[in-house]
């Protein structure tokens, strides 16, 4: 795949023009990026990008009433297990109610106990040394969720089919906690590097990668993320997924494709 100057310029020029603190309103980031302490941005990351998909509207507004289900203080609210008395019938987004809550968060205060950060327990599974980050996180997060669990899974939060799955929702989470480029995303974590990145690939991404030429592979999937990732790594090896930022502006634009 022959990828042009020109190509370059324009997901450059792409990139200046969204990766900017105007971004942060209308987009799930914002709520991570209310908190100061690294616990409370981790959990806040990881479920407003659980709960990332369909109408960004409904998103931003359904991840408003988790916050405050925590009163703002998601790490407090995670360890204290207050969450065990939510309504499991309680609708929290779309398809994800109270009893998928409780299930993560089950797991979750697990990682917390033993670990202290969701970045300490992410070294400890090994995600750094890892050619796929987030999928070996992931990975590892599954087998505490079952044992929190007895032994149940829960596709709401957590996808089970991790050969095939884009993590679309937890590649996004990635990119906010490693990122630091000190615009939108918030660079707190150093177990991984932008550079060991993956793109969140969803339906508009993978279009817009397509009518552009980066992508071939017509599903959106594991292997279309691997191959879109290599193909902008191309354009910058050290941090591949800030084009994430150009990908989405081209695709809202359309007129540009």
């Amino acid at each position: 795949m022959k990828l042009s100057d020109h190509l370059a310029e324009r997901l450059e020029a792409a990139c200046r023009r969204i990766n900017t603190p105007d971004f942060i309103a209308d987009d799930p980031v914002q709520f991570p990026r209310r908190f100061a302490s690294q616990p409370d941005i981790e959990i806040m990351s990881l479920l407003a990008a659980v709960i990332a998909w369909g109408r960004r509207p409904q998103i931003l507004k359904d991840c408003e009433k988790l916050v405050e289900i925590m009163d703002a203080q998601p790490h407090r609210y995670l360890m204290s297990g207050e969450w065990q008395s939510l309504d499991p019938r309680l609708n929290i987004h779309r398809t994800c109610f109270g009893s998928h809550l409780q299930y993560l968060l089950r797991g979750l205060r697990a990682i917390y106990q033993r670990y202290g950060s969701l970045e300490e327990f992410a070294a400890a599974c090994g995600a750094p040394a890892s050619e796929a980050p987030a999928w070996t996180l992931i990975q590892a997060m599954q087998q505490v969720m079952r044992d929190e669990n007895e032994g149940a899974y829960c596709p709401e939060v957590l996808p089970s089919n991790l050969a095939s799955t884009a993590l679309k929702r937890y590649n996004m989470a990635l990119r906010w906690l490693v990122r630091d480029d000190g615009i939108v995303d918030m660079g707190v974590w150093k177990a991984l590097k932008p550079s060991q990145l993956f793109i969140p690939l969803d339906v508009h991404v993978g279009n817009t990668s397509r009518a552009l030429g980066l992508l071939e592979r017509k599903s959106n999937d594991r292997k279309a993320v691997v191959q879109l990732t290599e193909a902008l790594r191309r354009f910058d090896s050290h941090d591949p997924v800030r084009f994430d930022f150009a990908l989405f502006g081209l695709g809202i634009e359309g007129s540009e494709l």
